[in-house]
């Protein structure tokens, strides 16, 4: 078998093409860009993946473009769903490019994160199958959660704390602004003197 993996970033590879290797598939990967901003952070997530794929002898096909605006159109005003749209992007994007490439399935390194919504992740996977005609490959790769991390530590890869959108990284650090002090009081974001 032929599989392209859609690829979120280096330590999230780690994990499941051991895993696909092991099972005698012949796998390549997908970097798929347009969701991960800002563009710095997409930038060293690529050079993270890249680095890794070439220790390792696994081939990358990396999007070409970087379409933020895209992006953020389809969301806008649809932000608390907005991890579908993403999910469904990049899954039929990856879909696409295994047919054109006559790959006999596709997957996702979202199956791997426990902080995707999984199900939703493996239902779309199949409707998307179904659409384009390529098979999807199912695989709970969160088995492997905490080997993946391990090793990705130990090749001192890149990790990153957020899953790649602004909506995300906004999350992550809004939390810091809004957490309790130590004192008790809330912290408030100090103000911008320009």
């Amino acid at each position: 078998m032929k599989l392209l993996l859609h690829v979120c970033c280096g330590p999230c590879a780690v994990y499941p093409v051991d895993f696909i290797r092991q099972e005698g598939i012949e796998v390549m990967g997908f970097f798929y860009r347009n969701n991960i901003h800002p563009l710095s952070e997409c930038l060293r997530r690529q050079e993270t993946l890249l680095k890794y794929s070439e220790s390792i002898g696994f081939k990358v096909i990396c999007q070409q473009g970087y379409d933020l605006e895209g992006f953020l159109r389809n969301v806008v005003f649809r932000e608390k769903d907005r991890c579908r749209f993403c999910y469904y992007d990049r899954l039929r994007s990856t879909a696409l490019i295994a047919k054109r490439g006559k790959f006999d399935a596709f997957s996702s390194t979202l199956l791997y994160s426990k902080f995707q919504k999984h199900e939703l992740i493996r239902d779309m996977g199949g409707s998307i199958a179904s659409e384009v005609g390529v098979d999807f490959y199912y695989q709970d790769f969160r088995r492997g959660w905490k080997a993946g991390i391990e090793k990705s530590k130990q090749l001192n890869l890149y990790r990153q704390q957020y899953c790649g959108c602004i909506y995300s990284e906004k999350e992550r650090y809004i939390s810091r602004l809004t957490r309790p002090a130590e004192s008790g009081e809330t912290r408030r974001p100090e103000p911008i003197v320009g």
